[in-house]
């Protein structure tokens, strides 16, 4: 009961038939308490027809609904995707009592194809009807592709609740991670206010993850808060809401990579004693999305020469981050097997699904982390047979 479980949200799925499979493909999540809310978007210059009128709404109105269908992306579709988005925020406002701007549309699914907007339309329809406090977790189901289970999460707070779902196991990369997230909260906010929250856990938790460096076109995070908790709000508790949101971020964020396409081993990128901050991440990010090192996490190989030679290969302000050879250490599992710039000749077993690779650079106090994957023969079979 993860996004219904704050007061005040109601949620539903439903099979409208855009999959092939007798499987729920589309959801409602709504607020019964009026909201306000902010989202986040891919930053890939191909969008979904769907990031483009979510931001047109979220420019004209505060959210109360966000209608999400799986199997069908709606991008690279043309002025009909354009058409059929808005067709779809009209459908759902007519049945919830709102206006069209105060609902956001989310897709995900095969590019390129025509959505089915009849049954787009008779799905929102049917789950209008199905709203209730229980349908968390059939809405949760109904917005998978290739995700093997639903992913949800739940934080609490001193009289108030964060909960969330999303969806995601391939073209997982930022800005953002093939995913969608709800994000929802009884917590009182004020119009404007959603984005400052939102924006630092969406940077630690769905940016900070890669599971095959492949940037969407219809990522999207949506958070919505309807201060039906009715409690007093304080300086202390904006603390408290603020890393609640971001647990339930991160959680939903482990979930999609430990769900990635064909993964076997999850890995933590930690790199510390960058120059700066920004350069940390940047060399955590070159050393997790790369092929050679998430070949290797496969074959459970602890290869620190692809480690090693990632992070000196990280691009950063038009060249590269900061790297001393001499002064590099690299610890696996635990495990040193490069220290100060010369290999130990000790060699970690990788044995179970889980890595540890810290990466220690010596230079200054930036520090980052992100989770990534192994890159497997599964990874390819999915992809190669996606659209069949």
């Amino acid at each position: 009961m993860s996004v219904t479980a704050p007061k005040g949200f109601v949620a539903s799925g439903v099979h409208c038939g855009i999959r092939k499979k007798a499987r729920r493909d589309l959801a409602i999540v709504r607020s019964l308490e009026r909201a306000t809310g902010a989202g986040m978007f891919t930053i890939n210059r191909v969008q979904a027809a769907p990031v483009v009128v979510c931001k047109e709404h979220l420019a004209a109105a505060q959210p109360q609904a966000v209608v999400v269908n799986s199997g069908n992306a709606n991008a690279a579709t043309g002025a009909n995707g354009i058409a059929h988005a808005r067709a779809t925020a009209a459908t759902a406002a007519q049945m919830l009592g709102v206006s069209a701007d105060e609902i956001l549309v989310l897709s995900t699914g095969v590019i390129g194809e025509p959505l089915p907007i009849g049954n787009v339309l008779n799905g929102v329809t049917a789950a209008a009807l199905q709203l209730s406090r229980s349908g968390g977790g059939a809405a949760a189901e109904a917005i998978m592709t290739t995700d093997t289970y639903a992913k949800e999460a739940v934080a609490h707070g001193s009289g108030f609740t964060v909960g969330g779902m999303a969806k995601g196991s391939g073209m997982i990369h930022p800005r953002m991670a093939t995913m969608l997230a709800v994000v929802t909260t009884d917590y009182p906010l004020e119009p404007g206010e959603a984005f400052d929250f939102l924006a630092p856990a969406v940077d630690a938790s769905f940016n900070a993850i890669s599971v095959d460096g492949e940037c969407s076109t219809n990522d999207t995070v949506v958070l919505l808060a309807n201060g039906a908790s009715g409690i007093e709000r304080t300086p202390e508790s904006d603390l408290q809401f603020a890393a609640c949101v971001r647990k339930v971020c991160g959680e939903l964020a482990k979930q999609i990579v430990a769900d990635g396409e064909g993964v076997t081993v999850v890995a933590e990128i930690s790199v510390r004693g960058a120059a700066t901050e920004p350069q940390a991440r940047a060399i955590a990010e070159r050393v997790a999305t790369s092929p050679l090192v998430k070949t290797a996490l496969h074959g459970h190989d602890a290869n620190w020469g692809r480690i090693a030679a990632a992070a000196g290969s990280a691009k950063f302000d038009g060249g590269f981050a900061d790297l001393d050879p001499d002064l590099l250490s690299i610890v696996i599992d635990r495990v040193p097997v490069f220290v100060d710039g010369a290999p130990t000749g000790d060699e970690p077993e990788l044995a179970n699904g889980s890595c540890a690779i810290d990466i220690d650079l010596a230079l200054g106090d930036g520090a980052a982390t992100y989770l990534t994957t192994d890159l497997s023969y599964d990874y390819v079979k999915i992809n190669a047979e996606y659209r069949t």
